[in-house]
């Protein structure tokens, strides 16, 4: 399978966008200007009861930390995407929650900001589905460091301009990503613009 058989397809900055695989169909996830964390989830195509679970991938693998081979699972501890590749220096994050307006009231803003739980869903009702909960993310290039004591930081990613992480589909599913649009920490960079990322697909299987 060659993943140059699609073009490249675009993560808008700011917005979300969900994309169906087909199982054993490979995606390549680009982080094109290097500093754009993209919160990801993933639900079967069968039945979208069935989610990609941080915690039951956290159990299954008894590790917190991403690496090549790794295998995220459903909330039925069934495998659901598991990582083929991965050029970046190895900063993901499978703890922490998506953003969401409450998060943007603590930071001080006091209009509507978008944000990753909103943009989870819309991009959810585009592909004519729902989901009745936010599901924890796997935050792909966000950097949060854990320290000896227990304590967790929130760094700037460490990945690099094209940079990319490439799954394999353990199951027909549907993948969802937000362009974090955060904005006022450094989760994003330094210079706190968020930015387009993209993503591209291998041929479906025959």
């Amino acid at each position: 399978m060659s993943l140059q058989s699609e073009a490249l397809q675009t993560i808008p900055a700011r917005q979300g966008k969900a994309v169906r695989i087909a199982k054993d169909q490979q995606i390549r996830v680009i982080n094109t200007h290097g500093a754009q964390v993209l919160d990801t989830w993933a639900v079967s195509a069968a039945d979208t009861r069935e989610y990609m679970s941080m915690e039951h991938t956290r159990s299954i693998n008894s590790r917190w930390a991403i690496q090549t081979g790794l295998v995220f699972v459903s909330t039925r501890r069934r495998p659901m995407l598991t990582v083929i590749a991965d050029t970046t220096p190895g900063a993901h994050d499978t703890l922490l929650c998506a953003c969401s307006i409450e998060i943007y009231r603590e930071l001080g803003v006091t209009g509507y900001h978008d944000n990753c739980e909103d943009n989870l869903h819309a991009a959810l009702r585009d592909a004519g589905l729902t989901l009745p909960v936010t599901p924890a993310p796997l935050n792909l290039f966000m950097n949060i460091p854990i320290d000896a004591d227990g304590s967790i930081r929130r760094e700037p990613p460490s990945s690099r301009p094209g940079d990319a992480i490439t799954f394999r589909a353990e199951m027909d599913l549907w993948m969802i990503f937000s362009a974090c649009p955060q904005d006022i920490t450094i989760i994003n960079g330094a210079e706190r613009k968020p930015t387009d990322a993209h993503f591209s697909r291998s041929a479906i299987p025959a």
